[in-house]
């Protein structure tokens, strides 16, 4: 083993709430819901490079799993992976990482938004230009496919968005939640993440989140909206052996 992938240990004690398949969410989602939308070798599936970045292992322990990964992926090819502490094998290159919150719906006031409409595949150019503004995380031409997205425009522009990514039975990841830096302070976002949290109770499933532990303001947030930190986990760049 080469390098570490880990949490800081002087990050806050999550609360154990929330449900073991949220463990590895990535991978629940790609071999349930989102299994259109994978590709596959063996023991290591990815999201169709235009759907989203991630990756996911059946077991980040199992060395079978991170060899699949390499074959899938193909030499020197940087993605990005979350997981809680794990040892990257030899040949492998920690290319970046960072502390990640996982929180869960304990007592959002799910509610819809008058304002809100469904973003779909033809608004697609003006979310992309909005994530590249706002920089929410990753967000490509075909991630509006991952969910319901539900978006606030004024005078036609797009200002604010939030929608759905990761899916694992029973759960649904909102995601994407961003604001222009000129409509700030109107409670936009909050608004939008309750509205999707809505669709999301609507339908039986109850919603999770993730955010950089560095984003003290989400973090504060999605506390202030009712959810409860669940873990801490790791989102790494990582890159496969040349």
């Amino acid at each position: 083993m080469s390098a570490t992938i880990g949490a800081r240990a002087d990050a806050p004690a999550p609360t154990d709430v929330g449900a073991s398949i949220l463990d590895n969410p990535v991978w629940a989602s790609l071999t349930g819901v989102h299994a259109p939308l994978a590709q596959v070798h063996g023991l290591a599936r990815r999201f169709e490079p235009d759907v989203s970045p991630f990756v996911a292992l059946a077991d980040v322990a199992e060395p079978r799993a991170w060899a699949d990964l390499a074959t899938l992926l193909g030499p020197g090819v940087t993605t990005v992976i979350t997981s809680p502490l794990v040892d990257v094998p030899a040949g492998w290159e920690v290319v970046e990482q960072g502390e990640g919150l996982q929180l869960v719906d304990t007592a959002v006031d799910a509610a819809p938004d008058v304002e809100a409409v469904r973003l779909g595949p033809a608004d697609v150019p003006d979310m992309l230009e909005l994530a590249a503004r706002t920089q929410p995380g990753p967000f490509l031409p075909r991630t509006v496919e991952l969910g319901t997205y539900l978006g606030v425009r004024r005078e036609g522009r797009l200002v604010a968005m939030a929608g759905e990514r990761l899916h694992p039975p029973g759960w649904v990841e909102v995601s994407a939640v961003c604001t222009d830096a000129g409509h700030r302070g109107q409670g936009l976002a909050s608004r939008l993440v309750r509205a999707v949290a809505d669709g999301i109770r609507e339908r039986g499933e109850r919603p999770f989140l993730h955010s950089a532990a560095s984003n003290t303001n989400a973090v504060r947030l999605y506390l202030a909206l009712g959810f409860t930190l669940r873990r801490r986990t790791t989102f790494a760049l990582v890159r496969t052996p040349a």
